[in-house]
């Protein structure tokens, strides 16, 4: 397969992305072969003139052909953070470096530079981040303890959890669950 049936699409952050950029495919009559957070992998490249409408809708529903190959790194760097705390519930059998090196298929020294110098923070202070992202959805739904949390999400124990959590948002799990009206950002934002 040539690499152009590759297109690379900025802002996919969910399961639910995956399911409007397929159905904005199919619409314009191309049938992706895979669709993953990111990535499209069609059967054959298709011309500019196929691609603009698609590209368009895309736009509409807050997609983005990436057709730069440090912005396409980026996203693929993004993506694979969230995976890794958003989508990844099995017990880390790797740390985080090795995952992101893996998905990117590059050096990870590499990767934190290049992610450091274009977004002014580093891969972990964007892992921690979207940590307490999915740390406060969690505590939004009330169905697990913060020690639970701590679990699922690998923190060493909740104590850590609390004092991350705290640094990030200023205030404690318990003073975020207590909010009348908590907000969570979108993941494409954080």
């Amino acid at each position: 397969m040539e690499s152009n049936a590759i297109i690379y699409i900025k802002n996919m952050v969910c399961r639910r992305c995956i399911i409007i950029v397929t159905q904005i495919f199919q619409k314009h009559g191309t049938e992706p072969l895979d669709v993953q957070l990111g990535k499209v992998t069609l059967s054959k490249p298709i011309s500019k003139k196929e691609l603009e409408p698609i590209q368009q809708e895309l736009e509409n529903c807050g997609f983005e052909v990436i057709d730069d190959k440090r912005t396409r790194i980026i996203e693929q760097i993004r993506t694979a953070v969230i995976q890794y705390v958003h989508y990844n519930d099995a017990p880390k059998k790797k740390n985080l470096s090795d995952y992101i090196s893996s998905q990117c298929k590059r050096e990870y020294s590499l990767l934190s530079k290049l992610f450091a110098e274009t977004n002014g923070i580093t891969i972990e202070k964007y892992y921690i981040a979207q940590k307490i992202e999915r740390v406060k959805e969690l505590l939004i739904y009330g169905e697990l303890s913060i020690s639970e949390i701590a679990d699922k999400l690998h923190y060493s124990s909740s104590a850590h959890l609390s004092t991350q959590f705290r640094s990030v948002t200023g205030l404690s799990p318990t003073q975020f669950k207590q909010l009348k009206n908590p907000q969570l950002k979108p993941l494409d934002e954080v």
